[in-house]
């Protein structure tokens, strides 16, 4: 097999410890040198020299859990082509157990380019995944808590919530607080609300009438704390990402003017993808990538499975809930793609399709600098115009009608 770098390295990085295996081909002839360092900063600076005097060009790291980061930080002041590969696609090999035969193993398979390359970001947009990707699990927690406060309120037989869409928004609140402080007279809560509230005063009086002790008050009062401080922690994250958002201000222009995405979806979705869509071939590979076309599982002829595959969790979920919106968005090619294929496959498959369009549309948006231009409600019915005519006269003539269609002259 053809050795395409001669001069590679392959790491096996761990917590507390970095096996690397240098890998040279000389005249013919495979010689290699294996050394473990630590993962300290000093150590990794020892790490980057050595490569460098053994005349390393292209280095390769698994992509273990958050280890490999600070490894590939360092390395990457080098001049070094960095790989960071897919465990799951190089470890498929049998009687490889120790750390020193990982690393000599991921040496041999970059010599000869078998190494498939993971996505890493440049530094900009690994700092605003971060920022992101941390306020989806703060916003996860704040939900938690909401569910917690609701349930508090459920065992004193508060039914809140089945008078106020939001139990934390402005009445709700009022009303949590109010229960706090000790008032348990329906008609005195009921007062709280709003005056734009839908409730009425007499089915917001039945459903503050209940049974409110000092332990649910401790509870509710837990609870609304830790709101309190996850809203302050979202808020932060925030301010953060938009003191680092002017690199990005022109691709979230562009991604905006897609039906379904705000200013957070396309935040996110440049975060996870980046701006620059040179890392992938084409359309398709970005989807596959993102997991948002089946996986490929097929076996003697026959497809076992069309499920979605893994891919990128965190920007499907955000493509997802833009699908969601662009569906519901009237007269646009979105929502006829969603409504024609939520009558064949179902509303699930359907908004994945949504989705995977948007991700098409942002890719070529991104790409060739362009904005988004909506095909129409009606493009699939242009697309296929004779068809169309065909099963309506048919329709008509199973009324009794007898129908000829003309096309009028252009």
């Amino acid at each position: 097999m053809e050795v395409l770098y001669p001069h590679c390295a392959g790491l096996d990085v761990h917590k507390d410890t970095v096996v690397a295996c240098v890998r040279h081909m000389t005249s013919g002839t495979v010689k290699r040198e294996v050394r473990t360092f630590k993962t300290t900063t000093t150590d990794l600076l020892a790490l980057s020299a050595w490569l460098a005097s053994e005349g390393c060009t292209h280095v390769v790291m698994e992509a273990t859990g958050v280890y490999w980061k600070p490894v590939w930080h360092i390395l990457s002041d080098g001049e070094f082509a960095l790989t960071l590969a897919n465990a799951a696609q190089v470890k498929n090999v049998p009687g490889r157990k120790t750390d020193v035969n990982d690393a000599t193993w991921l040496a041999d398979l970059l010599a000869h380019g078998l190494v498939r390359a993971s996505f890493v970001p440049d530094p900009a947009t690994q700092e605003q995944r971060g920022l992101l990707r941390t306020r989806k699990q703060l916003v996860r927690e704040r939900a938690s808590h909401v569910q917690r406060l609701q349930r508090t309120l459920e065992d004193a037989n508060i039914k809140l919530d089945s008078a106020v869409s939001d139990i934390t928004g402005l009445s709700g609140r009022a009303m949590i607080e109010a229960l706090i402080a000790g008032q348990t007279d329906p008609a005195g809560l009921a007062e709280l609300a709003h005056r734009r509230l839908r409730a009425s005063p007499e089915a917001l009086r039945e459903a503050l009438r209940g049974r409110v002790t000092r332990h649910h008050r401790f509870l509710l009062a837990l609870h609304l704390k830790q709101i309190d401080a996850l809203d302050e922690a979202i808020a932060g994250i925030d301010a953060e990402v938009d003191t680092q958002i002017e690199p990005f201000r022109a691709a979230l222009t562009q991604l905006k003017t897609i039906p379904g995405i705000g200013d957070l979806g396309a935040c996110v979705i440049l975060a996870e993808i980046g701006h620059d869509m040179s890392r992938f071939p084409t359309h398709a590979h970005l989807i596959s990538w993102a997991g948002l076309c089946p996986k490929n599982d097929e076996s003697a002829g026959k497809r076992r499975s069309n499920r979605m595959r893994k891919g990128a969790p965190w920007l499907k979920t955000t493509l997802i809930q833009c699908a969601w919106a662009a569906a519901r968005k009237n007269g646009s090619y979105l929502q006829a793609q969603f409504q024609r294929l939520r009558a064949r496959r179902g509303a699930k498959k359907a908004i994945g399709a949504v989705a995977a369009s948007i991700l098409t549309a942002a890719y070529h948006m991104l790409k060739d600098g362009t904005f988004y231009q909506d095909l129409g409600a009606d493009h699939f019915d242009r697309r296929a115009k004779h068809v169309v005519a065909n099963r309506l006269i048919a329709k008509l003539a199973s009324l009794g009608y007898q129908v000829t269609a003309t096309p009028i002259p252009t």
